[in-house]
C-alpha cells in the first residue's frame, strides 16, 4: 500500500516518514521543495499545496492511505480530491481541543471542523488527540542560548506532554494495522508536569543550573502575540488561564496502541539534548 505523508518534514510527519519506512512501506512524503530534503532510503518525495486540493492529484496517483494535517482552507475539496483518487484511510492529526467543539476558539474550531470535514469524506478515518508536545521546550532555546534563566507562560499549567516520535508510532499502526478505523486514539506522554518540571529534567541533562520563572499573563500575551495572529493568542489564553482545556491526565493509550510505553520527557531531553547545546 502506498501512503501519502502530509507535513513529511514536520514535528511529527518526519517521523511518520520514519516509522513507515523502517516497517517496509511505500511511502510518498509531501514537501515543498524536494531539493535539499533528506528522506529514509526509498521514500519518494511529492509536491502539492494542500490549500490547492487539485495540486495534488500526481502525489495521490496509487496512494491508499494519508496522515493529514488539519486546519486547510478547504478540507472537504481535499478530502473529495483524496476520495476521488481512491484513499481508503485517511489518519488525521488533530488535538485535545476538538473535543470542546468550541467554535469561539480558534484553535478547537479549526480541529472541529477538520475532523468533521474528514467524518463527512466517507473514507475510514482515525483521529489522533495528542496532549502538549515535548518538543514545545525547544522554543525556550533562544533563552537558554542567553542564559540559565528560562521564564515561561502559564506556569501553573500541568500537561501529560508526548514525544511527537510516539504520535508517529501511533499513526504508522493506524495506517497500517486493523481495527482503528472510525477510532479517536487520545494520547498523552506518562506523566504529568509543570514547565518548571521539565525545566529541572533539561537542567540535569545539560548539567547546568537553570532556573524557571513564571511570565505574567500581561507579559505573555505581548510575546505571543509578536509572533501569532491574536485569535490563537486568545485561544491559549482560553485553555491555560480560563481553564477551559485541561491536558493533565495521562492516559494509556500509546502503550495499548504500540505496545510500548511512552518516552518521558527525560528520554526525550537526552535524545535533543544536542539542539540545547
Amino acid at each position: 500500500m502506498m501512503i501519502l505523508v502530509t507535513g513529511a518534514t514536520g514535528n511529527t510527519g518526519s517521523h511518520v516518514v520514519a516509522e513507515l519506512a523502517q516497517a517496509g512501506q511505500r511511502v510518498r512524503a509531501l514537501v515543498r521543495d524536494p531539493r535539499g530534503v533528506t528522506l529514509p532510503p526509498g521514500v519518494q518525495p511529492v509536491t502539492g499545496d494542500l490549500n490547492r486540493p487539485d495540486s495534488l492529484a500526481d502525489a495521490l496517483i496509487g496512494v491508499r492511505g494519508v496522515f493529514l494535517l488539519p486546519g486547510y482552507a478547504d478540507m472537504p475539496g481535499l478530502l473529495a480530491q483524496m476520495r476521488r483518487a481512491g484513499v481508503e484511510r485517511v489518519v488525521l492529526l488533530s488535538g485535545g481541543s476538538a473535543a470542546l467543539a468550541d467554535m469561539s476558539n480558534a484553535i478547537s474550531r479549526y480541529m472541529t471542523l477538520s475532523e468533521r470535514a474528514v467524518r463527512e469524506a466517507g473514507m475510514p478515518w482515525t483521529f489522533l488527540r495528542p496532549r502538549a508536545f515535548m518538543s514545545n521546550a525547544l522554543r525556550w532555546l533562544p533563552q537558554l542560548r542567553a542564559g540559565d534563566l528560562v521564564r515561561v507562560p502559564f506556569a501553573a499549567v500541568a500537561a501529560a506532554a508526548i514525544d511527537p516520535a510516539d504520535i508517529a508510532a501511533v499513526a504508522a499502526r493506524a495506517l497500517t494495522g486493523d481495527g482503528h478505523e472510525g477510532r479517536i486514539h487520545e494520547l498523552t506522554g506518562p506523566d504529568s508536569l509543570l514547565p518548571a518540571d521539565q525545566v529541572a529534567v533539561l537542567a540535569k541533562v545539560l548539567g547546568r543550573d537553570l532556573r524557571c520563572e513564571a511570565l505574567p499573563d500581561e507579559e505573555a500575551r505581548v510575546e505571543m502575540e509578536a509572533t501569532m495572529p491574536a485569535e490563537y493568542v486568545d485561544a491559549f489564553f482560553s485553555f491555560y488561564v480560563d481553564g477551559t482545556l485541561d491536558e493533565s491526565h495521562v492516559l494509556p493509550t500509546v502503550r495499548e496502541v504500540t505496545g510500548h510505553p511512552p518516552r518521558t520527557f527525560g528520554q526525550w531531553a537526552e535524545a535533543h539534548a544536542d539542539a540545547f547545546r
